[in-house]
């Protein structure tokens, strides 16, 4: 156990880090922040703020030295910094963990390789890959990157192969994701706190609502039937479990006009959807972090 006066760092100086920053004061941990932006919202509050690139090993070393522990507060720091930084210091989540949940076709081969239903996808690594893929998919399909895609950026629909191939184009021929654009009637997530010898704490079901692709409400309890929940809950405690993961997971799902739960992304971090926890829930999902 890492007792209140110890010291803490997170990677990532964002809204995120910064909402850590804040709990972990509160309750009474010291705070670093290695993010290479001077004037990052966490940087600003944090008790040392290390401005280096996240690819420096000596700005990592630095932070690692001065740290019992240390969190991200976003999916892509790269989880080779993330091995570096564990020579130092105990980092949660570990790069491991990251590195399937930053890349979208390790994620899903990971999520049906442990039984965890998600829309029908292909991974394309290169053109040749989309015929094949169009031959086992059902347009409407979605072209997603394999990488850095985020609040519906690096996506884009398809409906023939000839979009597709423009849209492969477009995406500067990367790895890509192609997937069945499932009917659905909501989108819910789970946002949980796993301990490193596997007890979970799951906060209730959220249900999700998006402009743009981008986050907009959260209502909680999520409006889904109770199978649906309970679904969610034993999935991403499924999830946790099969990453070996230590920290605070969010899992999202998608559930479909004919009542299926399939897993669409993980986030190995606090999540938007999980921002009422402070106002809402005697511990914050940042308090579990």
């Amino acid at each position: 156990m890492i007792l209140p006066g110890a010291t803490l760092g997170v990677l990532g100086g964002g809204q995120l880090g910064r909402m850590f920053t804040m709990a972990a004061h509160t309750l009474g941990y010291r705070v670093v922040v290695l993010d290479p932006d001077p004037h990052s919202p966490a940087g600003s509050i944090a008790d040392q703020h290390i401005e280096g690139d996240w690819h420096d090993h000596a700005s990592l070393q630095m932070l690692g030295e001065e740290c019992a522990a240390v969190t991200t507060e976003f999916e892509n720091v790269p989880a080779e910094s993330l091995e570096y930084l564990s020579r130092f210091c105990i980092v949660r989540p570990d790069a491991r963990a990251v590195s399937i949940s930053q890349d979208r076709i390790r994620e899903k081969t990971f999520l049906r390789e442990h039984g965890i239903p998600t829309a029908p996808f292909a991974a394309i690594e290169e053109e040749e890959d989309l015929e094949a893929a169009w031959r086992t998919l059902m347009p409407p399909l979605l072209l997603k990157t394999a990488r850095l895609g985020y609040d519906g950026k690096g996506q884009r629909m398809v409906e023939n192969l000839a979009q597709a191939r423009e849209a492969f184009e477009a995406f500067g021929r990367k790895p890509c994701v192609l997937e069945e654009k499932v009917p659905l009637t909501t989108e819910v997530s789970v946002v949980l706190a796993r301990t490193h010898d596997g007890q979970c704490a799951l906060y209730p079901v959220g249900e999700n609502h998006h402009e743009r692709g981008i986050l907009d409400t959260t209502i909680v309890p999520a409006r889904v039937d109770a199978r649906i929940e309970r679904e969610a809950m034993d999935a991403a405690v499924a999830i946790a479990h099969a990453l070996n993961y230590c920290g605070v997971l969010a899992v999202e799902f998608f559930v479909t006009r004919d009542g299926e739960l399939l897993a669409n992304e993980m986030a190995p971090r606090p999540h938007n959807s999980g921002h009422y926890t402070l106002d809402a829930c005697i511990t914050s999902q940042f308090e579990q972090q």
